[in-house]
């Protein structure tokens, strides 16, 4: 037979398991692009490019948002992700910024049907929030290549990488200092694709 106060430490037990700790809310986050970047005079005005999807050697290609500690731990924000996948992500800025900029007639998904020119081609060596002691930065590094299509030929390539210090040393403060660094990225791109 259960005592007075078994009883009651069991109904206790069974109350408080009815209620729950609340967890942070997901915040969702984007990359923006900056004022559109115009090429001043190019060759390929008449050219269309195929935007490849990008490629991973290092990084995850998701929706997390990664950090690190050090050069041998990673994580992910657990209440924070970006909108959709970074790979997309990154696809739809650089289509975007290539629009803008007026340097290729057409820009387009690597999904068009459409026979293009070249084809841009991108892979992804660094994609996080790197913090080092006091030292909090976004670190982007991307390879592009820039391919005829005709000949299947490179005709240019060239890795750009950035280290962006973050206000703060939380997911906002990561991710406005990676748009920051995609901004910066946007506006070299261009210019490398003008030359």
């Amino acid at each position: 037979m259960l005592s007075f106060k078994n009883t009651s430490w069991m109904a206790i037990v069974l109350l408080l398991q009815g209620c729950s700790i609340k967890e942070p809310p997901l915040k969702i986050y984007t990359l923006s692009i900056g004022a559109p970047i115009k090429a001043h005079g190019s060759s390929l005005k008449e050219k269309t490019v195929k935007v490849i999807y990008p490629q991973s050697i290092k990084e995850k290609i998701g929706q997390e948002m990664n950090f690190s500690y050090s050069d041998s731990e990673q994580g992910s924000y657990q209440n924070a992700r970006w909108s959709n996948n970074i790979g997309q992500l990154l696809q739809g800025a650089f289509i975007e910024t290539l629009q803008q900029s007026g340097l290729f007639g057409a820009v387009l998904s690597f999904a068009s049907t459409v026979r293009e020119d070249f084809r841009l081609e991108s892979t992804i060596f660094a994609f996080s929030h790197r913090v080092r002691g006091d030292v909090s930065e976004a670190v982007v590094s991307i390879h592009f290549s820039l391919i005829d299509a005709d000949s299947g030929k490179l005709v240019k390539s060239r890795r750009f990488g950035y280290a962006v210090p973050t206000v703060t040393t939380d997911a906002k403060g990561y991710t406005d200092a990676t748009n920051k660094a995609l901004n910066q990225l946007g506006v070299d791109l261009v210019s490398w694709l003008e030359r």
